[in-house]
């Protein structure tokens, strides 16, 4: 038996300059489920992105998503894509074991944690907003720390200042002063040692998001950072947000600990693989 996609609907184009299509995954012409096909946002046109992709129960366990992946590949191939992305739900187990298998590789994480008390802080700091004088200085540290990171992870240096800006000033249109954006700084021993970006409302986010927290080189290993996200738990409960998520990147080690440490579980994967 043969396994293909055919495309269910036209090809869709969109105003961020992604295009998208449906498919039914189909044997011998019998449709047996159904895929998403995009590029993506962030990288551009010449990444993709599996955005969706189900066989229905009669037809699981037989290698149907196996070959629908594969042939996904294809067709991103065909649309001039480099590589490829898919998003999987940390329950997914069995999804994960596909794509494991076909070869992709952990991009980064979502993590979330539900709250209840008001954590207590260490005694021997305090923290403060960031103030609009201190304002500038802050905005083009952290675009260049996310201009790095992008940049890191292949994205052109020209898109990812282009992206950045952009995320910035979307998220922060009024500066520090921004209605439902905690910018946080801390301070120990009279001396500033990192600071808190925490948004009380994100799409696709029910409840607090840690958009960065960064410690200082010189103050690193102290403590400093779970103190930051001990005010970011405070903060959003304060603010009525009874969850708090992040994300973070494959391979940062001290945050992965720090965060399961703190209670903080894995829901989602972000997975990624070349095609050539």
């Amino acid at each position: 038996m043969t396994t293909t996609l055919r495309p269910a609907g036209p090809e869709e184009h969109h105003d961020d300059g992604t295009r998208a299509r449906p498919y039914d995954v189909c044997v011998n012409s019998r449709r047996v489920g159904t895929v998403r096909l995009s590029t993506d946002a962030r990288f551009g046109p010449t990444a993709g992105r599996i955005t969706y992709l189900a066989i229905d129960p009669p037809d699981r366990h037989r290698g149907r998503a196996t070959v629908a992946a594969l042939a996904a590949e294809e067709v991103l191939r065909g649309w001039g894509c480099r590589q490829i992305e898919v998003t999987v739900p940390a329950e997914a187990e069995a999804a994960l074991r596909l794509a494991a298998a076909l070869g992709y590789t952990e991009r980064s994480r979502t993590l979330g944690k539900p709250l209840d008390a008001p954590p207590r802080l260490p005694a021997d700091v305090t923290d403060r907003p960031l103030g609009e004088a201190e304002y500038p200085a802050w905005r083009d540290a952290a675009l260049a720390e996310h201009i790095r990171v992008q940049t890191g992870q292949g994205m052109s240096r020209a898109r990812a200042e282009d992206l950045s800006v952009k995320g910035h000033r979307a998220l922060l249109p009024d500066g520090a002063q921004t209605p439902d954006q905690v910018l946080r700084i801390l301070s120990h021993g009279g001396a500033d040692v990192g600071h808190l970006w925490l948004a009380l409302r994100m799409p696709e986010q029910p409840g607090g998001y840690v958009v960065d927290v960064q410690v200082g080189p010189d103050h690193r290993g102290r403590g400093h950072g779970r103190t930051l996200m001990l005010i970011a738990e405070r903060e959003s409960l304060e603010a009525g947000r009874t969850t708090l998520g992040l994300n973070v990147y494959a391979g940062n080690a001290p945050a992965l600990g720090l965060y399961e440490s703190l209670g903080y579980r894995p829901t989602g994967y972000l997975l990624w693989k070349p095609i050539l």
